[in-house]
């Protein structure tokens, strides 16, 4: 004890601090070791990326389809006329569903997580870990490629979703390169890295 330090005045020769007792020991603060955890975890506020639903555009084929359907039943309608009435009833048939498929599906990629929701009367939410996520792939039909549209399956370890298909994107490889570039930096961050086939 040095008598010419006043906060050493009145303490026990013998006498620590809590502070002074963990720093003696090399051990840190329990508060500390959770912060430096949590950034080393790649903590923060998670992150919008991407969000978007089915494009009526993957439809095209379908569209073309009833197109040629229409042609017919026009040449058909010259030698039987009430076969007409098929071609407004085929056509809201057509538009009622692709609204619903659209109605049914949204999607949206944050820098964790991938959340998709499905349903209309019964709406489901379902969320895959962006670091859970093998591997991404893109299928694409002749018209797809046309029209920039397509389908993306998403290969994870979720025991919910091991594969799940997701039709109908619009911009279809830029969206897969989002949720690519997502899962690389989510394991960059917790040190997992992904094996080479």
């Amino acid at each position: 004890m040095d008598a010419s330090n006043p906060n050493d005045a009145g303490k026990p020769a013998n006498f620590s601090t809590p502070n002074d007792a963990a720093t003696d020991a090399g051990e840190r603060d329990p508060g500390e070791e959770f912060t430096a955890g949590k950034r080393k975890s790649g903590g923060g506020p998670d992150e919008h990326i991407w969000s978007g639903g089915y494009s009526a555009v993957d439809q095209s084929g379908s569209f073309m389809i009833l197109t040629l359907i229409t042609i017919g039943l026009i040449v058909g309608g010259v030698f039987f006329w009430p076969i007409l009435i098929a071609i407004p009833v085929l056509w809201i048939g057509q538009f009622i569903r692709v609204w619903w498929i659209k109605l049914g599906v949204a999607y949206e990629l944050t820098s964790r997580r991938f959340i998709h929701e499905h349903g209309v009367i019964k709406r489901t939410t379902d969320r895959i870990e962006v670091i859970d996520i093998d591997d991404v792939t893109v299928e694409q039909g002749i018209l797809d490629r046309m029209f920039n549209v397509g389908t993306i399956r998403v290969t994870s370890s979720d025991r919910t979703h091991p594969e799940l298909r997701i039709p109908g994107i619009k911009d279809v490889k830029k969206v897969a390169l989002l949720i690519d570039d997502a899962r690389q930096v989510q394991r960059d961050r917790r040190g997992v890295y992904i094996e080479s086939v």
